[in-house]
């Protein structure tokens, strides 16, 4: 067989030899350095390995300055900048409190304990009701009976009065983000100056702990629902803004040029031409902002969002699992309708709407007026009939008691073996491992940091990857960031050692991979919190019990990546291998894997995003990492020091983020995927 390449000549192959021997060399010779550093250098170097505390930069107390300037004194001449912030709390809290009346409280005269129920809320049968006819005019009946069988758990199970609350949340914060995130979306479209400005806005807001932004959110628009809201929008717009920057910009240039032949304005080009070609990838980011909404609904419930998350709150506050369970399931149920339901909002938003010449509204509208007729028969039966205006209390269910008992078992049958896993995990892996990140110095660790960025990305991303850890050291944060790096770095490392299997085992099995996925949607939608408290019941607190539940909250991704990398391969590329003789461990090994790779390596960039995200929660079960600071920040209501910790975390967050998506582009060039 001859090749169909030129023979290589000997010049090509001087130059071609160096690519492929340079990288380990430099590598090699890097890491040998920075160890013989880190053994050597401590003696003559001291200020290396333990940033000197005389040159901590103060930033947390110049923030908490300006955030008393903020609320004291800043001033806009007529109004002050804390009446601007009341003012648009104030303002939120109209739609808030009319779904809020609609869905749970109903409508009030006068307020507190002296408020007079005027009008009930909607019964729960109405509103089942409505979302079973929402679920059938977009994705028709099984749609309709999924949702409406999500919503009768709610009921079912007790929870009905939270989950509406929680609701009413929702459906002000989500509309709200979608709009926000689509405007800025398409300004940063139309100008690059200020896509290249919010784009590192974008970036810290997806990774600043939400704990470290709901201080200031409390000082500048009080205590209550709307503060919730507004947190939630902060957590939630982010994507939506990505997705819309994206979508616009994959506009075909056909559709673009035939805008400019109609004459369309600028105006016109974007709301009647861009918005409505890019309205599927749109509806995907709506589905986002959704979903996000849901996951802060426990944090949100610190400041008084109230509802679900709240009775989860509470739940982990009694170390009561099977409570904090039901909640955290109602969640999900919550979840899965409004995700189907969004889904199908658009595939059918984005599809072309059918010509309807039927006469008459009601014959044009058959779904509003059967949801009207609905709403008024159910309230007028309800002054009859209670059980319709209200879940009967005596056909509720409940397994509180059933998981609660569970976990009693366990513990009383199994505390040697339990305690027996845990002192060897610490003793063996846990506190070794962080003496080491401990010892090492920062000096190093920032120098190391900034070859990799440089060897994967440029001189860009060597700076970034210099800058980011220099700003943990000269924050005085670095010996709880070597705490935040250990306890997720051991985690990830866990959760990628159990979802890899998992997903390699599951990608080449249909049935298994639809169980699966059943599995770590549930996983993905559970509250971060529900994790916590059989952790805390079976193994008390401290930081293998902090491990654990990073872990049950990140291998998700690690799970789907992996299979989603596999089922990728091009089915061809396996008949070939097969066609040569592979067996099936050099099928999955040789071609499977190699090809998946890069996919891995981004679910592994996302199980350390989910580590980190959950490492701040863990710090209710005594962690002593930057996750502990953040939360003490929040208890003692000290906005600087829980901004610098959150910014210490983000900065983890991107360095890891940037360093492995630069990996991951390297594996698909050098596999020919790009």
């Amino acid at each position: 067989m001859t090749s169909s390449n030129p023979p290589m000549t000997g010049t090509d192959a001087r130059q071609r030899q160096p690519m492929t021997s340079r990288l380990p060399l430099a590598w090699l010779t890097v890491l040998g350095g920075f160890i013989v550093f880190w053994l050597f250098a401590g003696p003559y170097l001291p200020a290396a390995f333990e940033y000197p505390k005389e040159h901590v930069i103060k930033l947390a107390k110049w923030i908490s300055a300006a955030m008393k300037w903020l609320i004291d004194e800043a001033s806009f001449g007529l109004f002050s900048f804390t009446d601007l912030t009341r003012f648009i709390s104030a303002v939120l809290d109209v739609p808030y409190t009319l779904a809020a009346s609609l869905l749970s409280t109903g409508f009030l005269e006068g307020s507190g304990s002296s408020a007079i129920q005027i009008v009930p809320p909607l019964s729960w049968i109405a509103v089942i009701g409505l979302v079973m006819l929402l679920g059938h005019w977009l994705g028709g009946r099984p749609l309709a009976l999924l949702s409406g069988a999500c919503f009768l758990f709610l009921a079912v199970f007790g929870q009905w009065t939270s989950a509406m609350i929680t609701l009413a949340s929702i459906l002000v914060a989500a509309p709200l983000g979608v709009l926000f995130g689509l405007l800025f979306g398409i300004a940063a479209w139309r100008w690059r100056w200020l896509e290249r400005m919010i784009m590192p806005l974008l970036d810290l807001m997806q990774t600043i702990p939400v704990f470290a932004y709901l201080v200031p959110v409390l000082f500048l628009f009080g205590f209550g629902p709307t503060a919730a809201v507004i947190a939630t929008l902060i957590f939630a717009t982010p994507p939506m803004i990505r997705i819309a920057i994206l979508s616009l910009r994959a506009v075909p240039g056909e559709i673009i040029d035939l805008g400019h032949m109609v004459g369309c304005t600028e105006r016109q080009m974007t709301w009647r031409v861009m918005v409505p070609a890019a309205r599927e990838s749109l509806m995907v980011g709506m589905n986002q902002v959704i979903m996000l909404s849901l996951n802060m609904v426990i944090i949100a419930s610190m400041i008084g969002a109230g509802g679900l998350g709240f009775d989860v709150l509470a739940a982990l506050r009694r170390l009561d699992f099977g409570a904090g369970l039901e909640a955290g399931f109602a969640i999900v149920a919550l979840a899965i309708a409004m995700d189907r339901l969004s889904q199908a909002a658009a595939e059918k938003l984005s599809a072309p709407s059918p010509e309807n010449n039927a006469s008459g509204f009601a014959a044009r509208h058959p779904y509003l007026m059967a949801g009207v007729a609905l709403v008024l028969f159910t309230s007028a039966l309800g002054y009859m009939i209670p059980a319709i205006r209200t879940y009967p209390e005596a056909l509720q269910l409940s397994t509180g008691t059933f998981w609660s008992e569970v976990v009693t078992w366990i513990n009383i049958n199994f505390f040697d073996t339990l305690e027996a896993i845990k002192n060897a995990m610490l003793l063996n892996v846990l506190i070794p491992f962080k003496r080491f990140l401990g010892g090492l110095p920062w000096f190093g660790v920032t120098a190391l940091l900034g070859f990799a960025g440089f060897r994967l990305g440029g001189w860009r991303l060597a700076l970034l990857t210099t800058c980011l850890p220099l700003f943990i050291a000269v924050t005085g944060q670095w010996e709880k960031a070597m705490i935040t790096v250990y306890l997720c770095g051991i985690s990830a490392v866990l959760a990628a050692l159990i979802g890899l299997p998992i997903g390699i085992y599951s990608a080449t099995r249909d049935r298994v991979w639809s169980w699966v996925q059943v599995a770590i949607d549930t996983l993905q939608t559970l509250p971060s919190f529900v994790y916590l408290m059989p952790a805390v019941m079976l193994f008390r607190v401290g930081d293998f019990t902090a491990m654990i539940a990073v872990v049950a909250f990140a291998i998700a991704p690690a799970i789907r990546y992996t299979a989603l990398g596999i089922r990728k391969v091009d089915p061809k590329l396996i008949e070939a291998g097969r066609a040569m003789g592979c067996t099936e461990w050099q099928i999955l090994t040789r071609i499977r894997l190699k090809l998946a790779l890069p996919e891995i390596l981004l679910g592994l960039n996302q199980t350390i995003m989910f580590a980190l995200s959950m490492l701040v929660i863990t710090a209710l079960v005594g962690t002593r990492d930057l996750g502990q600071e953040v939360y003490i920040a929040l208890t003692k209501a000290d906005t600087g020091r829980g901004l610098v910790a959150g910014l210490s975390i983000a900065a983890i967050a991107i360095i890891a983020d940037r360093l492995i998506s630069a990996g991951a582009i390297h594996a698909r060039r050098r596999l020919g995927l790009e």
